[in-house]
Parts: C-alpha cells; sequence; structure tokens
C-alpha cells in the first residue's frame, strides 16, 4: 500500500490544498470582540462547538483569541453551550 501511494506521488498525482487565508489577519484585525456574535457563530459548527484551526483557516494566535472570545460570549449567554 505504502508503495502505491509513493508511486502515485511521482507522477504528479497529488492534490495540492490550497492553505485558507486567516480571515483576522487579511482584516488586521488585533483583538476579536465577544459581544460580535455574528462574526462568532462562523466559528461554531451546528452543535455549536468551537471549529478547529484546519476547518476555519485562522492563524494560531487568532485561533486561541477566538476560542477565549466564545467562551466568554457562552459564559455571558451570548451563545449557547450546545445546540439540542
Amino acid at each position: 500500500m505504502p508503495e502505491k501511494q509513493e508511486r502515485e506521488n511521482r507522477r504528479g498525482n497529488r492534490r495540492i490544498i490550497k492553505k485558507k487565508a486567516c480571515a483576522f489577519c487579511v482584516d488586521k484585525v488585533e483583538d476579536i470582540d465577544y459581544k460580535d456574535v455574528a462574526k462568532l457563530r462562523r466559528f461554531l459548527s451546528e452543535r455549536a462547538k468551537i471549529l478547529p484551526r484546519r476547518a476555519t483557516g485562522t492563524c494560531a494566535q487568532h485561533q486561541r483569541k477566538l476560542t477565549t472570545a466564545l467562551k466568554r460570549a457562552r459564559h455571558l449567554a451570548l451563545l449557547p453551550f450546545s445546540n439540542d
């Protein structure tokens, strides 16, 4: 099985995955506002879970700030803890 993958890679059958740009870096956002519920909802799944970096394309620094903002918004009941 690994030999087949190596052959495919040598032939150029690999898919090139374009890296997503961080939405906060593009807009040059310094701090993520926990009161901006519309923007924060984009980073939640339909089950109200925080989406990972690989799904949203945010950079590590903004993902940490985003997680903190989402948790603050949940604590103040601006966002749900879970969607049942």
